[in-house]
């Protein structure tokens, strides 16, 4: 049965709190009737009850009498299920616990989410996966907070426990605590159950769980008079040799107003304090505070500590919130590693200035470790090769892919950015160019030079962004899902309109081109490279006159077996001239030799399905060639002309073929030319 009542407690000091709680046991609901179409209370996800997103109320297991309900899924993606319950108000203050009863199946895993505001996908709170093994993972969009065990196959208790006035989360399983936390998202609205267990947290990709006798309590805060506390550290995901901001938020947790107060970071026997002064703090406002002085992290797990001190010039009336504490353990990088961010966006998508604010942020933190990539669609920077590849990876928008991994949004790039971090890359990647300010050529040579023996499995392809990309017409203009501030802050997004004029928008990490398709060429690797020894692959581009080539960045990619990125490297144009352009194979859109590839290999219809006409203009050449290679660079056709001379026309049946990015080389006594084609 469903319960929604207050409760009067009575202090020692005649003080009265109330406390608003909710439980649901779903035994008073028929069984087989939807959730969301009987309860007042729950809905789903769209708002849609009653169809595919709804829940069903099941007699087959209950922790408590006889009724439950179940969700179980075999999608990557999960679903479609998707339940959600607003909570009865918006909490920010006070002692907030929730807890629930499931029964994770045998071999399956579950998962729910809390969220900080009333509308869905709004403000993230916390993720709990629960995955086949036995492992739960707390989490909020990516940041890791708890890894604790729960049992498999039989019913257990979750709760988490929440002070939101000085941001302390602790959860508990059966009772027992498993660890404690602080949390960016101070804020608590809704519970979201989603059956998912998604391989990019180490699931299997089937889930299957009950969910049973849910609640939730709060109790208000009973705040002092002058009170300061540090509510949040903002978490240091080390890497050795680079420095940081220290960013930390202190709040008031008291009555009266606060208009000043110092801030002390203590970390690695130093401390360092400042001032702020000027403040207007109301009662449970916050402050963010950025140390001028940044932090170098050294080796080993030590903590910072952060402190507040003298508000309002004096002593507060409660020392027990005056601290925070997190640890830092910096990762030393695998040698030459480079991880790549590629970011799905848009600029009709209303979330996506999400993505933009977390590229620069990574690339900020990150620096010459990260690599971002901002794959447009539907807008006037779109690639069309890029943007179909990237599309076939993900779920929506925004998304963002590391090193081509797990579909995740762009907030939650962080976790999969440490691991690929530490994996040892088979190549280390070199750029060079050739580039003519006049004509606007660039020819560019990508070069992996190899630690490990690898065969011709592996891939080249070459990327070109630009920084700085401003438009005119309508369509950059960027829809703004977080104008007013309602959707929370976002990097100054939230001072913006809902439709972001083209006049105030500058786009960064823009993909321009990538060549010769998504997946890369192995099209004259040979078929085993040996540790030390290097493999070239050269383009050409004609860069169009609005694209800034002093805000452009060359990246090359070298993609493994399985079609992750294993290594990248990136340049600007001056810097990959200085490296020197070195010869080899050419992947790209044109070709180096003394003639144009239009006028010599021309194909069509381009894209087709069923007939691909070929024509060559061979000269006087001697040696003739030509190969068709399938996007993993491996040869389905080839022809050896020998010396015949003129032209050469010839019709081939791709019918056969699956859909796909395909090649055409062309090697003549002057060289090689190689086109691309598409099968649809």
């Amino acid at each position: 049965m469903k319960k929604t009542f207050l409760l009067f407690l009575m202090g020692t000091m005649a003080s009265i709190s109330i406390s608003q709680t909710f439980s649901d046991d779903f035994e008073s609901y028929s069984v087989g009737s939807y959730l969301g179409s009987s309860s007042p209370d729950w809905t789903t996800w769209s708002g849609a009850e009653g169809g595919a997103e709804d829940v069903q109320i099941t007699d087959n297991n209950a922790s408590s009498g006889s009724k439950a309900i179940y969700f179980s899924s075999t999608a990557a993606n999960g679903g479609p299920a998707d339940v959600v319950l607003p909570f009865d108000q918006v909490y920010n203050s006070g002692n907030f616990s929730f807890e629930a009863n499931f029964y994770v199946e045998a071999g399956k895993g579950a998962y729910f989410n809390l969220q900080g505001t009333l509308v869905v996908a709004q403000v993230w709170a916390l993720d709990c996966y629960m995955l086949e093994d036995g492992t739960l993972k707390l989490s909020n969009q990516g940041t890791p907070y708890i890894n604790a065990n729960y049992p498999s196959a039989q019913w257990f208790n979750l709760r988490v426990d929440m002070d939101l006035t000085s941001n302390v989360w602790e959860l508990f399983i059966d009772n027992v605590s498993q660890g404690s936390f602080s949390n960016p998202t101070g804020q608590i609205g809704i519970l979201d159950l989603y059956p998912v267990n998604p391989a990019g947290q180490g699931g299997n990709g089937i889930s299957g769980f009950f969910v049973d006798d849910i609640s939730y309590t709060h109790l208000p805060a009973n705040l002092p008079g002058l009170n300061g506390g540090v509510s949040f550290i903002n978490q240091i995901s080390g890497i050795s040799g680079l420095s940081y901001d220290v960013v930390a938020t202190a709040r008031n947790l008291g009555v009266l107003e606060i208009n000043s107060f110092d801030l002390t970071y203590s970390y690695n026997g130093a401390n360092v304090t400042e001032n702020i002064t000027g403040l207007n703090l109301v009662s449970l406002d916050t402050y963010e505070h950025t140390f001028a002085t940044q932090l170098t992290p050294i080796l080993g797990n030590n903590d910072l500590m952060v402190t507040i001190s003298n508000v309002n010039g004096g002593l507060d009336d409660d020392p027990t919130d005056d601290s925070k504490v997190i640890g830092i353990d910096p990762i030393v990088p695998a040698a030459g590693k480079v991880v790549v961010g590629e970011e799905a966006t848009g600029t009709w998508c209303q979330w996506c200035p999400r993505g933009a604010v977390y590229m620069d942020l990574f690339e900020e933190q990150y620096g010459d470790y990260w690599i971002g990539i901002a794959v447009h669609n539907g807008d006037p920077m779109t690639d069309a090769t890029y943007d179909t590849g990237i599309g076939s990876m993900i779920g929506g928008y925004p998304s963002a892919v590391v090193d081509r991994g797990a579909d995740v949004d762009p907030s939650a790039m962080n976790a999969d950015f440490l691991d690929r971090l530490l994996t040892e890359p088979s190549g280390v990647i070199t750029n060079g160019a050739i580039w003519d300010p006049v004509t606007r050529e660039l020819q560019v040579s990508v070069k992996s030079t190899f630690s490990q023996s690898v065969n011709n499995d592996y891939r080249l392809a070459c990327v070109l962004s630009e920084d700085g990309v401003t438009g005119t017409d309508a369509g950059y203009n960027q829809s703004n899902a977080y104008a007013g501030g309602g959707n929370g802050v976002m990097g100054g997004y939230e001072s913006l309109p809902s439709s972001v004029p083209a006049a105030q928008m500058v786009y960064d990490h823009v993909a321009r081109a990538i060549a010769p398709s998504f997946d890369g060429s192995s099209v004259f690797f040979p078929a085993n490279v040996n540790a030390g020894e290097s493999v070239v692959s050269n383009y050409f581009f004609t860069l169009p006159t609005d694209w800034d080539t002093e805000n452009m960045h060359i990246i090359g990619l070298l993609i493994s077996p399985d079609g992750r990125i294993d290594n990248a490297g990136s340049t600007s144009i001056s810097e990959a001239v200085s490296n020197g352009y070195e010869l080899g194979p050419n992947l790209g859109e044109t070709n180096p030799l003394d003639f144009q590839i239009d006028d010599v290999l021309k194909l069509y219809p381009n894209p087709t399905s069923a007939k691909l006409n070929v024509t060559l203009d061979m000269g006087n050449s001697k040696m003739n060639e030509l190969k068709v290679y399938n996007y993993k660079g491996q040869v389905i056709e080839n022809f050896n002309l020998k010396a015949q001379f003129g032209s050469w026309t010839y019709t081939l049946d791709v019918a056969k073929f699956a859909p796909g990015v395909y090649a055409v080389s062309y090697a003549s006594d002057k060289g090689i030319a190689m086109k691309r084609f598409v099968i649809e």
